[in-house]
């Protein structure tokens, strides 16, 4: 018999039959399977839209593809699928790829063999193998860019036999969450639910948590309530991953503690007893929203009611107490958890260890490792780089290097984040060469330093003038394929400047973008204050146009240069860029209003000053004490001591306290017009206050004896100063004069 025949006569008997008991791993199976399965070779099997007697074809809102297919006169596909029924033999079924049976067969044809041996797998339970197949056919649809929307109903076995399809749904289901096609999944639910069929609850518990997974909130509570109303009913584990839902967040939301304990409400209305992992995950939901005490009296109450708890649970509240700086309370817990006979894992260690590390009492911490060694629990590296943190930050890394050197003969093997602990620590004390020991043993050891360990040693050898050691380290970050951040530019921009080697700083900045990082408002500082101290605020003015270009420049640079201008007596530059400031917009701080006025003062311009400190507090700004000082030296140069006084006076009403500075330009200014009862009072108030005069008080006011001829009283005050051990500079020498005697100060 020709194997046509043989074939015939195997569907036709299976057809009439219906229903087979199939041998497969030993079990079992019930295989139920349609007519169309049976008449697979007859030409009329093709049409997938067979009118039943009423001439009907609806199924819900389901259509069945309406299109004929012509008969294929090359029966390779259909020895491929009868081999597969006869055996259930994956290693046939997976030896032809769908899109290579569609070059050979073409699509619908293709479709309608796979679609047979889909069902077969999926109705005799081998779910991979059917899962395995749908993927390969999802995949297919992907390549040539098809609208997988329209596949559910060429995998339909037959509209009026829907129901034999349902376990295929389940599995389509699968495949499409785990393939992340989400919106995929969903509409599989929806379109089965419009036929009538209920999916069984695990595909849909795994649809659920995959939209979980992937923050699909609109999603997530949709199905859930789908599944409430119409089913499948959800279970233990459906509450479980709602609860996770919940209690973590989705889009950056807060924790829905109230959504999580209806949940509870609702499982213990439906009679449904909820897992340890569903009430550990509500656990830690109570904990992150800082009720920590609530989640501890909710644990015993739960072991009041000899519900199921584990140390997950414990562990959350254990943590949240750590992370409120409370880890004596964390103790408690852990060791009420003992007490309660569950036993305490390494986590729960590890936690404690790096709250009690953190606080600062690394002795507690290790005090808790030897614990774990006593209860033969092996502490991890973790738990030992909390307790190298502690103690860097303790300034102990020399303590902390000679633990990590007894690790390596106890075993262990060193990873990168400890490493990085003690590199950080050696660099905070100071310590470059060890660090870079450290560092070099890393590398020794195939382990490439962070980012961050780059940046410390960078800024550290930047930061005691070693910009080639700086810089050597920046190449071999680059070679080690460690991507720079911003810090480390503007920490080498901060080297260079700090080396007078502005023009490399400028081309470091403009190489910047190859990295993919734009320059901020902090790497153009040191550049713009470096210019404005070596008298070249015109060429930081150049870079002026760039900053606004790339939306960097803000008010700190208007001041620094306004500030460099006004130290090269370029005035008019100065008020030229304030006029600019406010013309684009940029609002000007007190700083940049007490270096205008300084500028005023200085050439004895009070009414501009007085005006610019009038615009400072119209503007909403509010004078510092040095605001009040600069205004107040400015009168006092001019000679206007009511006025002087009269800010001097609403200074301190408005609670600022006037400083050395302040008390010297108002002594100097009353010395000159003959007060020296005033400045005699404010030398009072000065010890009163407890700020002591300065070499330039004590200039200004033996200055102004001098001038009134009371030489005693003026080497009376030298003499004070002599015993404070205030030494007279240069300018108190030229302002006092050698007829004074001042020589005999020495």
């Amino acid at each position: 018999m020709g194997f046509c025949s043989y074939s015939r006569i195997c569907f036709v008997q299976s057809g009439l039959l219906r229903e087979v008991v199939v041998h497969y791993k030993r079990c079992l199976l019930r295989v139920y399977y349609s007519a169309s399965s049976a008449l697979l070779l007859e030409d009329n099997v093709f049409d997938c839209n067979p009118k039943d007697e009423s001439g009907s074809d609806e199924v819900g809102e389901l259509q069945a593809p309406r299109k004929r297919f012509k008969f294929c006169r090359n029966l390779g596909h259909f020895r491929f699928v009868v081999s597969v029924f006869k055996s259930l033999n994956w290693g046939i079924a997976k030896k032809i790829r769908f899109n290579e049976a569609v070059k050979m067969y073409g699509f619908d044809h293709s479709m309608y063999a796979f679609r047979i041996i889909i069902h077969i797998f999926a109705m005799a339970g081998m779910q991979m193998e059917a899962h395995a197949l749908l993927r390969d056919i999802v995949c297919y649809y992907q390549e040539v860019k098809s609208d997988i929307f329209e596949l559910l109903p060429y995998l339909l076995d037959s509209p009026e036999h829907v129901h034999r399809s349902v376990e295929v749904f389940n599995v389509l289901i699968k495949v499409f969450a785990s393939n992340s096609m989400l919106e995929n999944g969903v509409d599989v639910f929806v379109q089965a639910k419009k036929m009538g069929l209920e999916l069984n609850i695990m595909s849909c518990n795994f649809l659920l948590k995959c939209l979980v997974e992937a923050n699909r909130g609109e999603f997530v509570k949709s199905l859930f309530e789908d599944m409430k109303n119409s089913g499948p009913s959800p279970n233990v584990y459906t509450y479980t991953i709602m609860m996770n839902f919940y209690c973590k967040g989705y889009h950056g939301g807060d924790v829905d503690i109230r959504q999580t304990t209806k949940l509870l409400e609702d499982m213990e209305r439906d009679g449904i007893n909820p897992s340890v992992v569903t009430y550990s995950t509500y656990i830690h939901g109570v904990c992150r929203v800082g009720f920590v005490e609530f989640a501890l009296d909710f644990i015993r109450v739960l072991r009041f009611r000899n519900q199921p708890i584990n140390s997950f649970c414990y562990n959350a509240v254990i943590y949240r107490f750590c992370q409120k700086g409370e880890p004596y309370e964390a103790l408690k817990v852990l060791e009420e958890m003992k007490n309660c006979g569950i036993s305490p894992d390494i986590h729960s260690y590890s936690i404690l260890i790096d709250g009690f590390c953190k606080r600062g009492d690394c002795d507690k911490g290790l005090n808790l490792i030897y614990e774990m060694i006593l209860n033969d629990m092996k502490p991890s590296l973790v738990s030992y780089t909390s307790l190298f943190d502690g103690l860097c930050k303790s300034g102990l890394a020399d303590v902390a290097l000679s633990l990590f050197c007894n690790l390596g003969t106890a075993g262990y093997e060193y990873d990168t984040a400890a490493y990085s602990v003690l590199l950080k620590g050696f660099c905070l004390e100071g310590d470059l060469d060890s660090a870079m020991e450290l560092f070099k043993e890393m590398i020794n050891n195939s382990l490439i330093p962070t980012a961050n360990s780059f940046n410390r040693l960078i800024h550290g050898f930047c930061k005691m003038g070693l910009l080639d050691k700086a810089l050597e380290l920046f190449s071999i970050m680059l070679q080690s394929g460690v991507s720079p951040n911003i810090f480390t530019f503007n920490v080498i921009v901060d080297g260079y400047c700090t080396a007078g080697h502005l023009e490399e700083a400028l081309k470091l900045i403009n190489e910047m973008h190859e990295f993919g990082i734009f320059p901020n408002s902090y790497t153009y500082n040191e550049i713009i204050k470096r210019l404005s101290m070596h008298c070249n605020s015109e060429k930081a003015w150049e870079l002026l146009p760039l900053m606004l270009k790339k939306n960097i420049l803000h008010n700190v640079h208007y001041s620094i240069l306004i500030d460099g201008f006004a130290k090269q007596s370029n005035p008019k530059k100065a008020l030229m860029l304030y006029t600019r400031m406010l013309k684009l917009g940029v609002t000007p701080t007190t700083v940049t209003y007490t270096i205008l006025i300084n500028i005023f003062c200085h050439r004895s311009k009070m009414d501009e000053a007085c005006s610019l400190f009038k615009d400072m507090i119209e503007r909403g700004l509010i004078p510092d004490t040095i605001s009040y000082t600069s205004v107040i030296f400015g009168f006092c140069r001019v000679r206007d001591m009511r006025k002087a006084w009269a800010f001097y006076t609403e200074m301190q009403q408005r609670g600022y306290s006037p400083n050395v500075v302040t008390y010297t330009c108002l002594i100097d200014g009353f010395c000159h017009v003959h007060r020296m009862d005033m400045a005699n009072l404010l030398i009072a108030e000065m010890k009163r206050r407890e700020i002591n005069p300065d070499v330039v008080t004590y200039t200004a006011l033996i200055a102004g004896y001098q001038r009134l001829g009371n030489i005693d009283r003026a080497h009376e005050l030298l003499a004070e100063m002599k015993r404070k051990g205030i030494l007279l500079d240069d300018v108190a020498y030229s302002r006092l004069g050698v007829d004074f005697g001042v020589a005999t100060y020495k």
